[in-house]
């Protein structure tokens, strides 16, 4: 078993029981103590899990449906790093589907300073108030409030993205696996996001460093589905691997 889907496995079960212990999971892989060890070091450095005496636990911000306000204040100066690099994929007079995440919509602050005559397609009920006055068109999906997240979701938020045809979909999620594919934490808002990137000639997926690796509660969207995947720092050697098999562009701070 190669090292990232042993800590794959080690994220699923963190994942169910919210802990691990590094005895067990010595055991179970057929390796040492010291492996698991080193394994559950590289996932707090990446922000997923919280080292403890004899074991970890999942990082709750990996699994929460955390509030808007909350998620918004969470890493913000990886996310407006991940801002600053969406310019030069978005053309004048673009049309964007924009989901809810709080990273978007660090992009379209910096789209807004940079770019004109862009048409903005949202289920976010903050893009749709902050941005009113812009120089954006702005469109809403219209839909079901989910309070907690500020986004509009539904059958009718679903009807309203399949009658555009948009340039791009940029989005965010709560998580991206190997194995697993790209995860959210709640379903009505991870199937829109599918629905969106349906309907987008392309995908541009912002994560930041502490998403990778991290297991959430719904798939979205596999990685074939993702053109260009733009995050805050250099990947690891294993994940730009993974990225070109899958012909996917990375781009990240020089």
């Amino acid at each position: 078993m190669l090292a990232f889907e042993r800590r794959e496995k080690i994220l699923s079960t963190l994942y169910s029981d919210k802990k691990v212990f590094v005895a067990p999971l010595a055991s179970t892989f057929n390796v040492t103590e010291e492996t698991i060890r080193r394994d559950l070091e590289k996932l707090e450095r990446e922000g997923v899990v919280t080292r403890n005496y004899g074991g970890a636990t999942l990082n709750n911000r990996t699994s929460e449906d955390l509030p808007y306000q909350t998620r918004n204040t969470i890493n913000l100066e990886e996310k407006r790093i991940i801002a600053q690099l969406v310019p030069p994929l978005v053309k004048d007079g673009s049309s964007i589907m924009a989901d809810t995440s709080s990273t978007v919509y660090e992009a379209l602050q910096v789209l807004q300073q940079s770019r004109d005559h862009l048409t903005i397609i949202t289920n976010s009920v903050s893009i749709l108030q902050d941005f009113a006055f812009s120089s954006f068109d702005v469109f809403s999906t219209g839909g079901s409030l989910r309070k907690n997240s500020r986004s509009l979701v539904g059958p009718s938020a679903i009807r309203s993205v399949q009658q555009y045809n948009v340039d791009a979909a940029v989005v965010s999620c709560k998580g991206i696996s190997m194995t697993q594919g790209i995860m959210d934490t709640n379903e009505p808002e991870a199937d829109l996001k599918q629905y969106m990137q349906n309907q987008a000639r392309q995908v541009i997926l912002l994560v930041d460093h502490t998403k990778f690796g991290a297991v959430s509660l719904v798939k979205t969207f596999p990685f074939e589905q993702v053109d260009c995947l733009l995050t805050n720092k250099q990947p690891s050697e294993e994940w730009l691997d993974f990225f070109e098999q899958h012909e996917i562009d990375v781009i990240f701070p020089s």
